[in-house]
């Protein structure tokens, strides 16, 4: 049963590189569970007899291509004593591992989507649930029935123990009890997403929810009681020996732990999402969550983490940010707070939160009964419209701050004067201008800048015009664009000759489309104007900016150092610069490209992977002109076209040529005959253009997040479901992935084009549980256009 003694940290495990998301404890060795992460791999842990309490990897797994999403134990059996361990992943595959295997003794294939739920019952049977709103009975390395009935994605599923009886969980918000494949019994009562399930006994189990509550149900039918604590979803249950006793975690950033139908103790955790629980043998419980760490916690004062230890996770949770429009602390009314006097008095009951105003700061303090004290657990952000007071002064202004920048060793100092509400990264390049510096320092300076002012960055500033990203004209393939803010074109590059990339025009200000950036952003003039000007969005996107000079130039000098066979002669040379020239301003007085030039043009893109990328930019912008549209994309050539991007496209491909062909794709949708060519290849482009979702490149992630939105704009008027799903997948499983915001933007404009004006796509978008998925997005402040834009999309699928 659940230790009566509170629970304290024992370790933290920085294990994996990304969000864990399954623990299971092991059969053997004694002591040891299973974490799976996001990183792709699965960890086998078994405590140490250290002096800090700690566990240590003894084993790694590896099989999935994509993020692995859960964990189960399979009971030993007379071929496998020790049991094994099987792990589902987003590549919609299920790994089964022995326990002294990296590599997976057998795969199962069959689900369409992610496998996200398993749960092994007797004699070696595995029940699996996914978002393609099946659930799988295997046994034997095969596939023995199909569960189907849910009308979304099953994320829960668990055997009862007498024999033949499953459960399953839904995003149709139903739990479903099977006897023999067939559906004996539908559960409902829960008012969103059904996440978690948990067996009690024979006769009962336990449910939570997306609607902040846990459910307790007998197999008959009946919910016998619901349990209310938690503030925002709930993701994992878990319950003691004793059949009563239980803890979940959610997105509150909570572990509660659940002492005779009560929340007898809340441990909040310094990440914003607690996906995952397990109850070790010895009482303790380990927690999985967003920031990659496994913390376990233990009610035995011999397990207890040390005085530096447990002061060290307390400093970490101190220093969290917590924005009071997730709604994780409840409704805040920030003119009714109470000053820090307020502390002095004790609170009622474990996991209580209290807000209190230090000065201009807003902090949150959750009480512990242990320690009979309110500990910080974060600074409450966008509460209050503080900002931070000008101080210091530099030649006869007043900055935020004065940076004192080294970049040569030895040489003298330079003074970089900076305001919160500027663009570092346009600051970064004004500096350099001002002081005649490389733009090879401009990453470094920009970084610098963001490193030293954490936490008080309020917005970017709008430049007028110029490249506010890059200086000097120094060629990067595929190089990143970090800047969070918006500039002339908040979709594309420009200055140092980054591929696809150009000068940028000047903006006027006020509210334009935030989509190509000919008109300054505003959020607060949008907010005034009750229209949508996100979605649908049925003109397509394409990367429109170049620097024709440095791309020709490094095509000359890439070919000056081609061995004699692959080098260009001066012919090809020449008519590459003249068709460069003519498609640079497609609607311009230029000669139009002829015949030769296309088909030169064509030639040199199948140069060496290692020296094309500067063609490709050539390609992706000649693209958009009406003949070479016409003449690449007919219907003889086009095929061509299609495969050569694609073979460019592949996982194991050069970064710079996966982002080119990306672009060259984009842009094919703006003339009538790559519209054509590309939605008859649709199958093919998107399938291939997902797997790139997995490579860390932000200039990819975005260009494949527009190829999803002008595919997603074709497809809007058009009654094609197949094609609606295929962009729904893609968009979904691209956001479990991408991190860079502009391309989370355009993923979610995406879906919101998708589902737009069309009830069947919005069902089926709710059964893959993109509400669920996406709503993290809905609180975001930087840029603002992310959170309004979610929160529209979320509003479409109610």
């Amino acid at each position: 049963m659940a230790s009566s003694n509170s629970y304290k940290l024992r370790c933290s495990i920085p294990g994996h590189e990304m969000d864990v998301r399954g623990l299971a404890s092991a059969l053997f060795p004694d002591g040891a569970f299973v974490s799976v992460s996001r990183d792709r791999t699965g960890r086998v842990w078994l405590p140490n007899s250290s002096p800090d309490k700690g566990f240590t990897e003894v084993h790694s797994l590896s099989g999935h291509s994509n993020f692995v999403s859960c964990v189960c134990i399979i009971g030993p059996s007379e071929t496998y004593p020790r049991g094994l361990i099987a792990t589902g992943g987003n590549d919609n595959n299920i790994c089964v591992f022995t326990l002294d295997q990296s590599q997976p003794l057998f795969t199962l294939t069959g689900h369409k989507s992610t496998v996200c739920t398993l749960s092994s019952g007797k004699f070696g049977t595995l029940l699996s649930g996914s978002w393609d709103t099946t659930a799988k009975v295997w046994l034997n390395e095969k596939c023995m029935m199909t569960l189907q009935g849910h009308s979304a994605a099953v994320w829960a599923v668990v055997i009862l123990p007498e024999q033949g009886l499953m459960l399953s969980g839904s995003a149709d918000k139903t739990i479903k009890l099977w006897k023999a494949g067939r559906c004996e019994k539908t559960f409902e009562g829960h008012e969103d997403c059904v996440r978690g399930l948990a067996v009690i006994s024979n006769t009962e189990f336990f449910s939570c929810s997306n609607d902040t509550t846990i459910r307790r149900w007998l197999v008959t039918g009946e919910c016998v009681q619901v349990y209310s604590s938690h503030t925002n979803y709930i993701y994992s249950l878990a319950v003691f020996p004793n059949s009563q006793d239980f803890v979940s975690t959610g997105e509150d950033r909570t572990l509660r732990i659940w002492r005779q139908g009560e929340c007898s103790q809340t441990i909040r955790l310094p990440a914003q999402s607690v996906w995952c629980c397990c109850i070790l043998p010895n009482g303790d419980i380990a927690v999985g969550s967003s920031d990659g760490i496994i913390r376990v916690f233990t009610p035995d004062e011999d397990r207890i983490a040390s005085a530096e230890d447990l002061q060290a996770f307390e400093d970490d949770l101190s220093k969290t940010t917590i924005d009071p429009k997730t709604g994780d602390l409840g409704d805040i009314k920030m003119e009714d707070l109470p000053g820090r006097e307020h502390l002095n008095e004790p609170g009622n009951r474990d996991g209580q939160t209290r807000l209190i105003k230090d000065g201009e700061k807003v902090e949150a303090y959750q009480w512990s009964v242990s320690d009979g004290r309110w500990m910080k657990i974060g600074d409450v952000v966008g509460g209050s419209n503080q900002q931070t007071s000008k101080n210091v002064m530099y030649e006869g202004k007043e900055y935020d701050y004065v940076f004192t920048i080294d970049v040569n060793e030895g040489g003298p100092s330079m003074k970089l004067p900076y305001n919160v509400s500027e663009d570092p990264w346009l600051t970064a390049h004004n500096f350099l201008q001002k002081n005649d510096l490389s733009a090879m320092f401009l990453d470094q300076v920009a970084n610098f800048i963001i490193e030293n002012t954490k936490g008080h960055v309020v917005g970017p500033a709008l430049p007028a015009g110029g490249d506010p990203l890059t200086g000097g004209a120094r060629y990067i393939p595929g190089a990143s664009d970090e800047r969070p803010g918006f500039g002339a074109d908040p979709f594309t590059g420009a200055g140092r000759y980054i591929p696809g990339s150009g000068p940028n025009p000047s903006a006027p200000a006020g509210v334009a489309d935030p989509f190509t950036g000919r008109g300054a952003y505003s959020s607060a003039a949008l907010r005034q104007t009750a229209t949508n000007i996100y979605f649908p969005k049925t003109d397509g996107v394409s990367f429109e900016q170049a620097n024709s000079s440095q791309i020709i130039a490094k095509i000359k000098e890439l070919n000056g150092d081609a061995p004699q066979e692959h080098r260009l002669s001066d012919e090809v040379l020449e008519s590459l610069e003249r068709l460069l020239v003519s498609v640079s301003e497609p609607n311009s007085s230029n000669s139009p490209p002829t015949i030769q030039e296309i088909n030169l043009l064509w030639k040199a893109s199948h140069w060496p992977e290692d020296i094309v990328f500067p063609v490709l930019d050539i390609m992706r912008l000649a693209v958009r002109h009406p003949q070479v549209n016409e003449s690449l994309c007919g219907e003889s050539e086009g095929v061509q076209l299609c495969n050569h991007l694609l073979s460019l496209m592949r996982p194991e491909g050069r970064p710079a040529n996966q982002m080119l062909a990306l672009r060259t794709l984009c842009n094919c949708f703006g003339g009538r005959h790559g519209r054509a060519l590309l939605l008859a290849q649709r199958e093919t482009v998107l399938l291939r253009a997902a797997d790139l979702a997995n490579v860390c490149n932000k200039n990819i992630h975005i260009a494949l997040a527009t190829l999803v939105l002008n595919y997603a704009g074709c497809l809007h008027s058009q009654p094609d479901l197949e094609a609606k799903a295929q962009c729904l997948s893609v968009a979904s499983r691209a956001l479990e992935t991408v991190q860079d915001k502009e391309a989370v933007f355009r993923l979610l404009v995406a879906l919101g084009t998708t589902v737009a004006s069309d009830q069947t796509a919005r069902d089926l978008a709710r059964s893959l549980g993109v509400n669920s998925q996406i709503s993290k997005y809905s609180s975001v402040s930087d840029p603002a256009k992310v959170a309004e834009c979610c929160q529209l999309v979320l509003k479409e699928l109610q």
